[in-house]
């Protein structure tokens, strides 16, 4: 049985005219590592959905799996601090908890960066709202439909 969380992000987004497959993992897919084991991929075709602050203004960065976003790197291509979100900042902008953050389908448009390495796949997989959902989709609509600029990150 697919997660509930997930089954509103597929319905919200068909709403949009996107269509996801959300898939339930037995284990926990919390960790980028934790979802390549359970779905017998490399990490690098893990999307983490990441929220920082830009000047005070939330910021998504989608990342691949085993990298680590670099703050001040964003900060030099943004022209502004940049600083990592905590918990309740996570749940109350994206209304996902840590762990379980999509790409897209949030309350709110976020602006978005993307790894430019997640772009050398032929699909990557994301969270689909809970710890436990992913969803497979091509890394270049992926960045098509979060209208997100491709850069590097780490």
């Amino acid at each position: 049985m697919i997660d509930a969380r997930a089954l509103a992000l597929q319905a919200r987004l068909a709403e949009r005219g996107i269509e996801i497959e959300p898939r339930e993992m037995d284990a926990s897919t919390h960790t980028a590592q934790q979802a390549a084991d359970a779905l017998g991929c490399g990490v690098a075709a893990i999307v983490k959905s990441l929220l920082f602050e830009a000047d005070g203004e939330p910021l998504l960065v989608l990342a691949s799996g085993p990298n680590r976003v670099d703050t001040a790197l964003l900060g030099a291509l943004l022209g502004t601090p940049v600083t990592m979100a905590d918990a309740k900042r996570v749940k109350a902008v994206t209304g996902s908890s840590i762990g379980g953050v999509p790409p897209l389908g949030h309350p709110e448009p976020l602006p978005t960066i993307m790894d430019e390495t997640l772009l050398a796949l032929p699909v990557v997989w994301a969270a689909a709202a809970s710890a436990t959902t992913v969803f497979p989709i091509d890394p270049q609509r992926l960045a098509d439909l979060t209208d997100a600029t491709v850069a590097r990150v780490s």
